[in-house]
């Protein structure tokens, strides 16, 4: 079969279930994974066929897809921050909105006012994505990372090898933990946010494939990582340390109050790229320590 025939059978089978650029990109996703093929060489070769094999594998990700599998599940790769990443169902797939946090860490960080190595830590990392963006750009930063899930660091783990830098990786739920051990001067973390309340926003393929234990935060104490991070964050920021989050779009102001309650300075509110409230970013002051 031609990959132009298919490609008109991929776009009417899932015409009721995503729209037509969604599925386009997936369609050159998969066609890159399987062939190493892009847009520009399937228009310059339009005759271009599959065998019976290669038909096989696409209808596979066909039949995931109309069950609402993501498509980085499917082809268990991702891109975040130009560098790639294996992803599977036991880490959450990177997102647009958490590339902007890594922006404004390394925005924040392009001349550090300390010669000495920067230490970073980055609490809940699942895939790994924020450590090791970071390491990637600050190279000469010691970077540290937290998950409660072996089998996320476990990928973690894949995903430092992957773009061959070095992290430290720990399995620690923060929940337990009442000092760190050490100082750092960023903290960041993009921890369970989502309220069981806000399921009906969630489309299926996330409440469907992603994991719980990384979105999910009780109702009535939906702030509860972050207050845990904060507090540690004040045994464990050096002097003028940063402390980064993202956020849950609807908790901003009540995230900035009880920051500032616990002696934060500088607290600064910030929206993503589709206008939510979406980070945090503040300093611990060096008079805390006074």
């Amino acid at each position: 079969m031609l990959f132009k025939q298919y490609k008109a059978i991929f776009l009417r089978e899932l015409a009721s279930l995503y729209d037509e650029k969604e599925i386009e990109s997936f369609f050159y996703l998969t066609l890159e994974h399987f062939h190493h093929k892009k847009r520009i060489d399937l228009a310059l070769n339009p005759e271009m066929e599959m065998d019976a094999s290669q038909l096989s594998q696409w209808e596979s990700v066909l039949a995931d897809l109309k069950k609402y599998k993501p498509i980085q599940y499917i082809l268990g790769n991702t891109e975040f921050y130009g560098l790639p990443f294996v992803v599977n169902e036991q880490v959450l797939i990177p997102r647009p909105e958490t590339e902007e946090l890594v922006a404004l860490i390394l925005t924040n960080n392009s001349n550090p006012v300390s010669p000495d190595m920067l230490t970073i830590l980055d609490i809940g990392t699942g895939s790994g994505c924020i450590p090791i963006s970071l390491k990637k750009n600050l190279p000469n930063a010691a970077v540290f990372a937290i998950d409660v899930s072996k089998e996320a660091l476990a990928t973690a783990q894949k995903n430092a090898a992957l773009n061959k830098v070095e992290v430290n990786f720990m399995l620690q739920n923060i929940l337990d933990t009442q000092d760190l051990g050490q100082q750092f001067d960023i903290i960041v973390s993009n921890p369970p946010y989502v309220r069981h309340l806000e399921k009906n926003e969630i489309n299926p393929n996330v409440l469907d494939y992603e994991p719980h234990l990384a979105l999910f935060v009780e109702d009535d104490d939906a702030l509860l990582f972050y207050r845990k991070i904060a507090e540690l964050a004040r045994i464990n920021l050096k002097p003028g340390g940063q402390l980064y989050f993202e956020i849950n779009q609807y908790l901003g102001n009540e995230t900035v109050e009880f920051l500032q309650s616990l002696g934060f300075s500088e607290v600064k509110l910030l929206k993503d790229i589709y206008g939510n409230d979406r980070m945090v970013f503040c300093l611990l002051p060096s008079a805390f320590y006074s």
